[in-house]
């Protein structure tokens, strides 16, 4: 499946910012999606994930309560609401569709990745 995340961009400590990714696939609904990121000089992290119908999704510690995973299968997209935004969430995005169910974190379980979308967080 193609993936492309779109609507990082720069914003101030506190602020929001929803990123989407749209997904190419008529069968979008079979997939696991998940968001990943990847600060500067750092491996890239676990952020997200949202089962197939939007019914179990899981988060990083650091992003409880203040990001959101959310998906329309209709529209083969998944979004990620970010609020409360801090200099730490800086990093490069990423969308990935994985077959294994039920949300799954490990990204070694996600063979399709789109390209990013940068995200920056101002103090």
């Amino acid at each position: 499946v193609q993936l492309q995340a779109s609507g990082g961009g720069l914003v101030q400590a506190g602020g929001s910012l929803m990123l989407s990714c749209a997904a190419s696939e008529r069968t979008f609904g079979t997939y696991t999606m998940g968001w990943f990121r990847q600060a500067t000089g750092k491996g890239r992290e676990f952020v997200a994930a949202i089962s197939q119908n939007g019914g179990i999704t899981n988060y990083a510690d650091s992003v409880k309560g203040r990001f959101t995973i959310s998906r329309d299968n209709a529209k083969n997209m998944v979004y990620l609401q970010m609020v409360s935004l801090k200099p730490e969430d800086t990093a490069v995005y990423y969308c990935a569709a994985s077959g294994t169910p039920n949300a799954v974190m490990s990204q070694s379980r996600y063979k399709s990745w789109g390209q990013g979308t940068l995200v920056t967080v101002s103090s």
